[in-house]
């Protein structure tokens, strides 16, 4: 059955993967039970590893291909670590990925990037966050923007990057972002791993 951009290629043609999916605790190393460490390690990292190893071949063969992981800048600053060690483990995992991808497929012309945001964004995820006030956070519309901007750029000239949500856009001369605040005027929280 036909589908794509020009009818003529069938199902089954990768032009992008997004690396989105992600599993949340934080908690300290004592209050960390093994399941819920291999559970975040095996989503996060191991997800990230396998979805972008399966996806390689078609994405070779793509026009304009891209791999977008949603994961933060590696930043080794210790108070991202202490809290969380699990968690951090797991994020900078996807990031120590994107980060290698790029340089090993960038001769095929594969682009390799990250993205973070820079706030909290509103997501069934802060339930999970403890003192989490979506009402400071952003919508995940920000994200889906941002993903757009990098997911439509040149893939042979853009990868290795560790991309911010606003800065995404503001590259692109989007600098009014009250459209994506979840109540106007609120205090931002910012986002983990981000100073």
């Amino acid at each position: 059955m036909p589908c794509g951009r020009d009818d003529a290629r069938p199902f089954g043609a990768i032009d992008i993967l997004v690396n989105n999916a992600s599993a949340i605790n934080l908690a300290g190393t004592l209050e960390t039970p093994m399941k819920r460490f291999d559970l975040m390690i095996g989503v996060n990292l191991r997800g990230t590893y396998v979805c972008s190893q399966a996806c390689l071949p078609h994405l070779s063969k793509a026009e304009n291909p891209h791999i977008l992981t949603l994961s933060p800048p590696l930043n080794m600053d210790k108070k991202w670590f202490a809290p969380n060690v699990a968690y951090t483990i797991s994020k900078y995992g996807m990031s120590m990925c994107v980060l290698g991808m790029a340089e090993e497929f960038r001769p095929v012309g594969i682009a390799v990037n990250a993205l973070w945001p820079r706030t909290m964004i509103s997501t069934a995820a802060l339930q999970v966050i403890p003192g989490a006030e979506p009402e400071r956070g952003r919508t995940p519309e920000i994200v889906a923007d941002a993903a757009w901007h990098i997911l439509t750029s040149n893939a042979r000239e853009n990868s290795g990057n560790f991309y911010i949500d606003d800065e995404v856009l503001a590259g692109a001369g989007i600098t009014d972002l009250s459209r994506y605040a979840v109540a106007l005027g609120s205090d931002l929280q910012p986002d983990f791993f981000l100073d």
